[in-house]
């Protein structure tokens, strides 16, 4: 197994994935500033490799906006996306996909859905619609899937019915290889890049004997991929110089991504948990390596270092930002509405051990504000995304569904 840091890396159509930032990233007003918002002490003294990469300046908005609870009779919800209709589809962790009207009634569990293996982190995880689900009505998902040899992160599509009860022709495009006993560290978000490609997160499985796998070009696990929606390498993923690499990887050296967004310009943003410190919010290039488990700045939950300690390495990518202590950071989305000013472009992420949402104002892709939102509902938050109504929806772990907009 070689590291990528002794490997030639060449990014073949990059105009494709590596856009620069414009003026539809840059937030005009994010609010009034405030002292950092994170006031606990960090678990390491690792030092930033630059200014605002972790508690930067907090921000308030000033608009007023109000939360309200839409349902909380789901069942550890893990994924929604909006119809076109304005309804929500959401995964539930135990195997269901089912139907939100905005008024909070709630669908029989849709039928038709492969097995998932529910156990640990696993389940029934994130989900995509087709850019043409209007009138294609395909659904793309990832979930924990046992096998031979343990478990996988699976990416499955299907069709929904017309009467919407169930799920037509579900098959299983692409499987994380290799498998293995530990129910950990899946990754699990999924969403269509500007090209009409499936973007994918998969996780390093967390056991020491999947842990370098990050590293490795030759395995699925902790990863980005891009595929097609039949489940094969994309063209113009970048070609790693070096037998056995695998066609699909985007980019590599991910702990436990569990958050995927498309910027306003259409560049991929990810989120990842770190151990004890060190969740970490990237902006992916095609090609490049994200560091776990060589740099990282989190330590064993043990106290200990991770590997050799250490937080920078030439050929390894700094993340935007970090946090110490963790908030788990899981699905995200940024916000393109205009009903609340000061979040146009801003990045907002459930957190789960948080217990918040996280509000980031970006600027020519750094981080230069951070708000917490929710953190009174003491809710896990997993995922949330924007409706068609210009509102954020998000869903928790407690069977929680909040609408969240200007009031």
């Amino acid at each position: 197994m070689k590291s990528l840091t002794c490997l030639t890396v060449i990014a073949t159509a990059l105009f494709t994935f590596n856009g620069c930032s414009n003026d539809k990233d840059v937030p005009a007003d994010p609010g009034t500033t405030t002292d950092p918002v994170e006031t606990n002490a960090p678990n390491s003294a690792y030092k930033p490799a630059f200014a605002g990469q972790t508690r930067i300046n907090g921000v308030k908005t000033n608009t007023e906006y109000q939360s309200v609870i839409v349902t909380s009779s789901l069942s550890n919800p893990w994924g929604v996306k909006s119809l076109p209709d304005g309804r929500l589809l959401i995964t539930e962790k135990t195997g269901q996909m089912r139907i939100v009207t905005t008024a909070g009634v709630v669908s029989s569990p849709i039928t038709g859905i492969p097995a998932v293996n529910p156990g640990g982190q696993g389940g029934l995880l994130g989900l995509c619609l087709d850019p043409d689900f209007a009138s294609n009505k395909m659904i793309y998902w990832v979930f924990a899937e046992a096998t031979t040899g343990g478990n996988n992160t699976a990416v499955a599509k299907g069709r929904l019915s017309i009467d919407e009860k169930t799920i037509e022709g579900a098959t299983v495009i692409y499987r994380a290889k290799p498998a293995n006993p530990s129910e950990l560290h899946y990754g699990g978000r999924i969403l269509f890049d500007k090209t009409g490609n499936l973007i994918v997160s998969t996780g390093e499985r967390s056991v020491l004997e999947t842990r370098p796998l990050a590293q490795s070009i030759s395995a699925g696990l902790g990863k980005v991929i891009r595929i097609t929606k039949e489940g094969q390498a994309a063209a113009g993923n970048p070609v790693f110089t070096a037998s056995g690499a695998l066609p699909e990887l985007y980019s590599i050296g991910h702990r436990n991504p569990q958050g995927l967004a498309l910027s306003p310009s259409g560049e991929i943003w990810e989120s990842e948990h770190g151990p004890r410190g060190g969740d970490e919010i990237n902006r992916l290039q095609a090609g490049l390596n994200y560091g776990w488990p060589t740099i990282t700045y989190g330590i064993e939950y043990s106290g200990e270092k991770v590997g050799a300690g250490i937080q920078q390495q030439s050929g390894l990518e700094q993340p935007v930002y970090y946090w110490d202590p963790v908030v788990s950071p899981s699905g995200m989305t940024f916000y393109t509405g205009n009903r609340v000013p000061e979040w146009e472009n801003n990045l907002f992420i459930g957190a789960l051990s948080g217990m918040h949402i996280v509000r980031l104002a970006i600027s020519n892709n750094k981080v230069v504000g951070e708000e917490r939102l929710l953190s009174s509902e003491n809710q896990r938050f997993r995922d949330i995304t924007q409706g068609i109504d210009g509102a954020l929806y998000a869903v928790t772990d407690g069977g929680r569904l909040y609408k969240i907009d200007k009031k």
